[in-house]
């Protein structure tokens, strides 16, 4: 059974720039084991050991990319922002620090740039929230402050 995939659409798009470089990258890699190969007696090349790790990952990466897009559902940011959903924006309060967060699919999470999986423990204790909701998250109060 396949898993379906939650990308929003920016999530989305970044994938598909990403598959695109990674296909275009492909005749350098396959001149670099040609140029490679001319060199002679593959078992002690170098060149030719790297240049085909390297297409080796690249290739490895492209299926990746094009499994996760035929599965991909795509999430759309409510229209009504009632609570916090995949898709949103929220902004809370921690401890006193305000953090804003973009809930998104496990996919296209990254904490560094504030995008967090709604199955991450923070995403899953922020789905349905709402305006001015508290809550305890690891021991520290948690206020959600605003939702776009």
């Amino acid at each position: 059974m396949k898993k379906t995939v939650n990308l929003t659409p920016a999530g989305k798009a970044e994938l598909e720039e990403e598959l695109s470089g990674l296909i275009a990258m492909r005749p350098a890699i396959a001149e670099r084991i040609a140029e490679a190969r001319a060199f002679g007696d593959l078992s002690e090349n170098q060149e030719y050991t790297d240049a085909r790790a390297e297409q080796k990952t690249v290739e490895n990466r492209i299926l990746e990319i094009e499994e996760i897009l035929k599965n991909a559902k795509l999430i759309e940011a409510p229209k009504k922002t009632d609570g916090v959903a995949i898709g949103t924006t929220v902004t809370i309060n921690m401890a006193g620090k305000e953090f804003t967060y973009t809930v998104v699919g496990p996919v296209e999470a990254n904490p560094l740039e504030g995008k967090i999986s709604h199955e991450s423990p923070i995403g899953k204790q922020l789905l349905g929230r709402k305006v001015n909701e508290e809550f305890d998250f690891n021991g520290k109060k948690v206020i959600v402050k605003e939702i776009k």
